[in-house]
């Protein structure tokens, strides 16, 4: 039934200078009129809106302010000097400085964290090859990857 996820919408607080900001990560836009703006994230497959709107000032929660793109462990390996190089900080969560991806080995994921201009916040994520028993805290990438059988650090995306 369900064959992956469509859309997702964020609240903005001036969509010119949003549209802005997504289009540094390379994104197609779609559609803009007066107060919405579409992109693609895979033509025809899937796409964010943002909607200019007063809930932007909503306290953030990622229940309501969150999206998370999927990336290739390459492009997250390069994900920081790539979005500094367009402007864009990363930062911190989890209790972690934001100097490289975190991993979290019990799900499998490495991702990292910066926020759009309305303070939205936008994560850059990957699926690993984890043994989903492995009961490990949440690391940087680069202890992971030492931590990891040698045929996984030579994994190609």
């Amino acid at each position: 039934m369900i064959k992956g996820l469509y859309e997702g919408h964020l609240p903005v607080s001036n969509l010119k200078k949003s549209i802005e900001f997504y289009r540094k990560l390379d994104i197609e836009l779609a559609e803009e009129n007066e107060h919405v703006a579409f992109f693609w994230i895979k033509r025809n497959e899937s796409w964010i809106g943002l909607w200019e709107h007063s809930s932007v000032n909503a306290t953030y929660h990622p229940s309501l302010r969150h999206i998370a793109f999927y990336v290739s462990l390459d492009d997250l390996r390069n994900a920081k000097k790539w979005l500094e190089e367009k402007g864009i900080q990363l930062r911190g969560d989890f209790g972690f400085e934001p100097i490289e991806p975190i991993v979290m080995p019990s799900s499998g994921h490495a991702m990292i964290y910066f926020n759009d201009p309305d303070g939205n916040s936008i994560e850059f994520i990957t699926k690993l090859p984890v043994n989903h028993s492995i009961d490990l805290p949440m690391m940087y990438l680069s202890e992971w990857e030492r931590k990891q059988p040698r045929e996984h650090n030579d994994m190609e995306d």
